[in-house]
Order: structure tokens, then C-alpha cells, then sequence
């Protein structure tokens, strides 16, 4: 089978609720990526086959065929075609895989994988809010779901409390785990890691490049002084993902592009995982998936140099760490998304993009990527740095 082969990364600097990326409307924000790493792989723009664009709250303007608005902003021509994807956290995670399955079947030979999410200008469940305004139909679950699970409330931060509880943690390795994110991402911030990541915005009259989300000062006792979720939970929003704004994308290509476009392979390809469980926990998937990828690539944890699990809370990687007993030194090396922020749709790409570039850093050879999503699903993709 044809191998797919990562050429190009490129990311936003994450931006705070209401922060340094809130005048950005994020057809822009996705643009912007586009053209990055058009810029990067010197190709020619209409050399794109397609472009796949994950996002999760597909409303306002994140709506209306959004993956093609992203093109139609940027330097592509509009002959290249988009399409817009929802896998909810995972969805520009899935964008890769599914460029990489296009390259792979021999259909297409340079496809964009991205994603977009602006969760200050499209609110998170805001597209749920204004179908329950309207007065329309009982909401995206229905009668039978609700029958089948005994529920309605399919809670992602009661997911991650049931967790904590079932693997047996506590509030404080909960937010030991949140306060070393805070610590990774800083240092990686302060060396340097991240500059040949992100794409410079322009923003108040200067450039936005840093992630807005770290806090270097953050102690084991600021984070325990947040308030929890819940009166006798332990997830608080010090150690769950900050809301966030960005975009993230890779460029995926065939063995036959490499030669005929002259470019350089950054990484391949070698698994790529999809698979399903229990929609009430939700947050667990990872765990199963990651055993169900490194079986198919006939792996083991001990082969893989970097893992990057989604900081969704932190009762999530931790949970994956206990099951898979990885090394938590391998584990979101440059910090995750407590620190660095989860903007839903585009976080997959964000990982993709932090992992490959860490890899080669470290001069290392395998990296694992998962990303925990709503209805109890998890995607895993295994990558070979080249």
C-alpha cells in the first residue's frame, strides 16, 4: 500500500476567550494556516487536491460550508475544493487520517488536514443553544438514545470526574498533573520549542505568537484555590483545557507528490485508528484505542518515543498513563491543552504539528497521538519521524 508522508506543520498561537484573537473571524484564522503552509512547501497552490477542516461548533460563522470559507479566503485558487468534518475534539485529528487514507488509496496526492475553532466568536454547544431557543424538536438526542442510556445528559465533565473516580485519583494528582502542563509549556515557550510552529498573526497594531494560555507563575496552591465544577467533584477549570482560539494543519502528500513537487518528508504515516465505547464515561476511549493501535502496528508502548494525549482534563492522560504504563516523561514533553488551550475542532492538527516538530527536536523516531471526543470515540494516529 502507498505510504502518506507529513511535509508541512503549522499552527496559531493559541488566544484566551475574548484575547488576542478575538477580531479574527475564523474562515481568517483557517486562511491563514492554509497559506503557511503553502508558503512553507513552496508549492504551487493549485497543486491541493482538497482540504479537510475539522471543526466542532459549526454555526454562525463557522457555518455555511466552512472548510470551503477558509479556502475561499486564502491564496488558493477556488478550484481547490473543502469539506467540513465533526468528530467533536478529535475532528482535525480525523482530518489527517482521512488525508492520509485519500493519499494512501491513490485518489489524491496533496491534501491539507486542518482545523478551525474560534470559541469566542462561536461559543461552545452555541449551535445547541439556539436550536433549543428556536423551540425546535428535544435537541440533539433523542427518545430512543435517551432510552437506551437513561439519559440525556451525555456530560463530558462528568465524564471526566466518573474517571478520576474510577482509576482512583485524587483532586491534588489531578492538579499536580494540570501545574507540570503549566511548567512544560513555559519552558518550551521560553527555549524556543514552539517558534517554527506557529504562524505570527496580526493583532493590535502587533504580532500574536505566544500561546496566551500559560501561566509560568502558577503554583500547586493557585491551582488548588480554584473553585471546583462540582460541590464534591475534583475537576476544576485549573486542571481541565482552557477555552480557546486557533487553527492547525498539516499538509499530507503521496510518495509519487514527494518526487514530482520536491518536497521534503517531515514524517510518515503508519497507523491510523478509529474506535468507540461507552458514550456516559465518554473521556476513556483513548485507553482501548491506543491498545487497538499499537496491536494493528504490531508496536508496543515501549516502542514509541512521544505521546501526545489530549489535556481535555487531567484526569484523562493520567488514566491513559496508568493503563498503558508509558513513561510520563514521553508525555506532552512541550505541555498540553491545560496549558496551551483546546480550540475543540483544530486541537488534533495542534498535536499533530507539536508532536512532529518535538520528535525531530529530540531527534527521536516513533510518536503516538490520541485525542479523547464526545460520544465516547477516540482516534489514534502512529507517526515515523523521517
Amino acid at each position: 500500500m502507498p505510504h502518506a508522508y507529513i511535509v508541512e506543520t503549522a499552527r496559531t498561537a493559541g488566544g484566551r476567550r475574548g484575547g488576542a484573537l478575538r477580531d479574527w473571524h475564523p474562515a481568517d484564522l483557517g486562511a491563514e494556516v492554509i497559506d503557511a503552509l503553502i508558503a512553507r512547501s513552496g508549492i504551487d497552490p493549485a497543486a491541493v487536491d482538497d482540504v479537510i477542516v475539522g471543526c466542532v461548533t459549526q454555526g454562525g460563522e463557522q457555518a455555511f460550508a466552512f472548510g470551503r470559507n477558509c479556502v475561499l479566503a486564502s491564496t488558493l485558487p477556488q478550484s481547490v475544493p473543502a469539506v467540513t468534518i465533526d468528530r467533536q475534539c478529535g475532528s482535525s485529528q480525523q482530518a489527517v487520517q482521512f488525508a492520509a487514507q485519500a493519499v494512501m488509496s491513490g485518489t489524491q496526492d496533496v491534501v491539507i488536514a486542518m482545523g478551525v475553532e474560534s470559541m469566542t466568536r462561536v461559543p461552545m454547544f452555541s449551535n445547541v443553544a439556539l436550536h433549543a431557543k428556536a423551540g425546535l424538536g428535544e435537541g440533539p438526542f433523542s427518545d430512543r438514545i435517551a432510552a437506551r442510556y437513561g439519559t440525556r445528559d451525555f456530560s463530558q465533565f462528568r465524564g471526566a470526574e466518573m474517571i478520576a473516580r474510577k482509576h482512583g485519583f485524587d483532586r491534588a494528582q489531578l492538579d499536580a498533573f494540570a501545574l507540570e502542563s503549566h511548567r512544560r509549556a513555559a519552558a518550551a515557550t521560553a527555549s524556543g520549542a514552539f517558534d517554527d510552529e506557529i504562524v505570527s498573526l496580526a493583532v493590535d497594531g502587533g504580532r500574536h505568537t505566544r500561546d496566551e494560555g500559560i501561566r509560568p507563575d502558577a503554583t500547586a496552591d493557585s491551582i488548588g484555590a480554584v473553585r471546583l465544577l462540582e460541590e464534591d467533584g475534583m475537576i476544576s477549570a485549573a486542571n481541565a483545557s482552557q477555552i480557546c482560539d486557533g487553527a492547525a494543519g498539516v499538509m499530507v502528500v503521496s510518495g509519487a507528490a514527494l518526487k514530482r513537487l520536491g518536497l521534503r518528508p517531515r514524517a510518515r504515516i503508519v497507523n491510523l485508528t478509529v474506535t468507540a465505547g461507552d458514550p456516559v464515561i465518554m473521556l476513556e476511549e483513548p485507553l482501548p484505542a491506543t491498545d487497538r493501535a499499537l496491536a494493528r502496528a504490531g508496536m508496543s508502548i515501549d516502542d514509541i518515543d512521544l505521546f501526545e494525549v489530549n489535556e481535555a482534563f487531567a484526569s484523562v492522560p493520567l488514566a491513559w498513563l496508568k493503563h498503558t504504563r508509558a513513561d510520563p516523561a514521553r508525555l506532552n514533553v512541550n505541555g498540553g491543552a491545560i496549558a496551551l488551550g483546546h480550540p475543540l475542532g483544530a486541537s488534533g492538527a495542534r498535536l499533530m504539528t507539536t508532536l512532529v516538530h518535538a520528535l525531530h527536536a529530540r531527534g527521536k523516531r516513533y510518536g503516538l497521538q490520541t485525542m479523547c471526543e464526545g460520544g465516547g470515540i477516540a482516534n489514534v494516529t502512529i507517526i515515523e519521524a523521517l
